[in-house]
Protein backbone atom coordinates (compact mmCIF):
# COMPACT_ATOMS: atom_id res chain seq x y z
CA UNK A 1 0.00 0.00 0.00
CA UNK A 2 1.43 3.65 -1.05
CA UNK A 3 -0.50 7.06 -0.26
CA UNK A 4 -1.36 9.09 -3.03
CA UNK A 5 -0.11 12.72 -2.65
CA UNK A 6 -2.93 13.83 -2.29
CA UNK A 7 -3.50 11.86 0.65
CA UNK A 8 -0.24 12.93 2.13
CA UNK A 9 -0.52 16.43 1.60
CA UNK A 10 -4.02 16.23 2.66
CA UNK A 11 -3.27 14.89 6.19
CA UNK A 12 -0.26 16.94 6.36
CA UNK A 13 -2.13 20.33 5.54
CA UNK A 14 -4.96 19.36 8.26
CA UNK A 15 -2.22 18.60 10.69
CA UNK A 16 -0.36 21.99 10.46
CA UNK A 17 -3.48 23.63 10.18
CA UNK A 18 -4.72 22.19 13.41
CA UNK A 19 -1.26 22.81 15.30
CA UNK A 20 -1.26 26.38 14.18
CA UNK A 21 -5.06 27.19 14.90
CA UNK A 22 -6.02 29.09 17.99
CA UNK A 23 -9.89 29.45 16.57
CA UNK A 24 -8.69 31.98 14.38
CA UNK A 25 -8.56 31.76 10.36
CA UNK A 26 -5.22 30.46 9.19
CA UNK A 27 -3.92 31.37 5.59
CA UNK A 28 -3.28 28.96 3.05
CA UNK A 29 0.03 30.17 1.62
CA UNK A 30 1.16 29.78 5.21
CA UNK A 31 0.49 26.40 5.35
CA UNK A 32 2.02 25.52 1.91
CA UNK A 33 5.12 26.92 2.71
CA UNK A 34 5.35 25.17 5.84
CA UNK A 35 4.50 22.00 4.19
CA UNK A 36 6.17 22.66 0.45
CA UNK A 37 3.12 22.09 -0.40
CA UNK A 38 2.12 23.81 -4.08
CA UNK A 39 -0.55 26.41 -3.29
CA UNK A 40 -2.53 25.62 -6.05
CA UNK A 41 -2.78 22.09 -5.21
CA UNK A 42 -3.78 23.10 -1.44
CA UNK A 43 -6.42 25.08 -2.66
CA UNK A 44 -8.05 22.09 -4.16
CA UNK A 45 -7.47 19.80 -1.41
CA UNK A 46 -8.75 22.54 0.85
CA UNK A 47 -11.64 23.36 -1.64
CA UNK A 48 -12.96 19.36 -1.24
CA UNK A 49 -12.48 18.81 2.68
CA UNK A 50 -14.87 22.33 3.04
CA UNK A 51 -16.99 20.78 0.67
CA UNK A 52 -17.12 17.72 3.05
CA UNK A 53 -17.66 19.57 6.09
CA UNK A 54 -14.41 19.65 7.37
CA UNK A 55 -13.24 22.56 6.73
CA UNK A 56 -14.51 26.07 7.19
CA UNK A 57 -13.43 29.24 4.74
CA UNK A 58 -13.20 32.79 5.94
CA UNK A 59 -13.31 35.61 3.43
CA UNK A 60 -11.30 38.82 3.63
CA UNK A 61 -7.65 40.21 4.84
CA UNK A 62 -7.65 38.18 7.85
CA UNK A 63 -9.32 35.25 6.10
CA UNK A 64 -8.10 31.91 5.82
CA UNK A 65 -9.57 28.13 7.08
CA UNK A 66 -10.30 26.81 9.97
CA UNK A 67 -11.44 23.52 11.29
CA UNK A 68 -15.55 23.43 11.05
CA UNK A 69 -15.44 20.94 14.18
CA UNK A 70 -13.13 20.02 17.08
CA UNK A 71 -9.90 18.29 16.06
CA UNK A 72 -11.15 15.39 18.54
CA UNK A 73 -14.21 14.62 16.10
CA UNK A 74 -12.11 14.40 12.51
CA UNK A 75 -10.92 11.32 12.26
CA UNK A 76 -7.99 10.31 9.64
CA UNK A 77 -10.61 8.56 7.50
CA UNK A 78 -13.15 11.38 7.29
CA UNK A 79 -10.19 13.44 6.02
CA UNK A 80 -8.88 10.15 3.33
CA UNK A 81 -12.94 10.10 2.55
CA UNK A 82 -13.18 13.52 1.77
CA UNK A 83 -10.20 13.76 -0.34
CA UNK A 84 -11.30 10.77 -1.86
CA UNK A 85 -8.41 8.42 -1.50
CA UNK A 86 -9.52 5.17 -0.20
CA UNK A 87 -7.26 2.86 1.07
CA UNK A 88 -6.57 -0.41 -0.80
CA UNK A 89 -4.91 -3.58 -0.73
CA UNK A 90 -4.47 -5.10 -3.93
CA UNK A 91 -7.26 -5.29 -6.87
CA UNK A 92 -9.87 -7.66 -4.53
CA UNK A 93 -10.73 -4.51 -2.36
CA UNK A 94 -11.68 -2.47 -5.37
CA UNK A 95 -15.29 -1.80 -6.37
CA UNK A 96 -14.68 -3.70 -9.83
CA UNK A 97 -13.23 -6.64 -7.34
CA UNK A 98 -10.85 -9.32 -8.73
CA UNK A 99 -11.46 -12.51 -10.45
CA UNK A 100 -9.21 -14.58 -8.91
CA UNK A 101 -10.85 -14.02 -5.47
CA UNK A 102 -12.65 -16.69 -4.89
CA UNK A 103 -9.40 -18.97 -5.22
CA UNK A 104 -6.59 -16.61 -3.81
CA UNK A 105 -4.58 -17.51 -1.01
CA UNK A 106 -4.46 -13.86 0.25
CA UNK A 107 -7.46 -12.55 -0.17
CA UNK A 108 -8.33 -13.20 3.38
CA UNK A 109 -5.23 -11.98 4.37
CA UNK A 110 -5.66 -8.54 2.48
CA UNK A 111 -9.27 -8.12 3.84
CA UNK A 112 -8.27 -8.26 6.88
CA UNK A 113 -5.55 -6.25 7.42
CA UNK A 114 -7.41 -4.25 5.16
CA UNK A 115 -10.32 -4.20 8.51
CA UNK A 116 -6.89 -2.90 10.79
CA UNK A 117 -6.15 0.12 8.89
CA UNK A 118 -9.65 0.93 8.52
CA UNK A 119 -10.04 0.54 12.48
CA UNK A 120 -6.75 2.65 13.31
CA UNK A 121 -7.95 5.33 10.37
CA UNK A 122 -11.60 5.71 12.08
CA UNK A 123 -10.51 5.62 15.58
CA UNK A 124 -7.57 8.17 15.59
CA UNK A 125 -8.38 11.32 15.37
CA UNK A 126 -6.92 14.54 13.89
CA UNK A 127 -6.13 15.34 17.27
CA UNK A 128 -4.40 12.45 17.95
CA UNK A 129 -1.69 12.71 15.34
CA UNK A 130 -1.68 16.91 16.20
CA UNK A 131 -0.65 15.98 19.40
CA UNK A 132 1.62 13.27 18.83
CA UNK A 133 3.64 15.45 16.24
CA UNK A 134 3.66 18.28 18.93
CA UNK A 135 4.92 16.39 21.51
CA UNK A 136 7.54 14.77 19.20
CA UNK A 137 8.92 18.21 18.20
CA UNK A 138 8.94 19.67 21.78
CA UNK A 139 10.69 16.15 22.95
CA UNK A 140 14.40 16.32 23.82
CA UNK A 141 14.84 12.57 23.32
CA UNK A 142 15.23 11.74 19.06
CA UNK A 143 12.39 9.28 17.64
CA UNK A 144 14.69 6.52 16.84
CA UNK A 145 11.91 5.52 13.56
CA UNK A 146 11.95 9.15 12.36
CA UNK A 147 16.10 9.18 12.95
CA UNK A 148 16.26 5.93 10.70
CA UNK A 149 13.90 6.86 8.24
CA UNK A 150 15.71 10.11 7.99
CA UNK A 151 19.53 8.21 7.51
CA UNK A 152 17.82 5.70 5.06
CA UNK A 153 16.84 9.04 2.70
CA UNK A 154 20.22 10.83 3.30
CA UNK A 155 22.29 7.65 2.58
CA UNK A 156 20.08 7.31 -0.94
CA UNK A 157 20.32 10.56 -1.59
CA UNK A 158 24.21 10.67 -1.70
CA UNK A 159 24.05 7.29 -3.97
CA UNK A 160 22.06 9.16 -6.46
Amino acid sequence: MRLSSTARYGLRAMSDLCASSDNAPVCVSDIATRQNIPVNYLEQLFGKLRRAGLLESVRGAQGGYMLARPACEISIADILKALGEPVIFGACQTEKGCENAVKCPTFKLWRKVKGSVDEILETTTLEDITSETISLLESIIPDPEREEVRERALRQSKEV
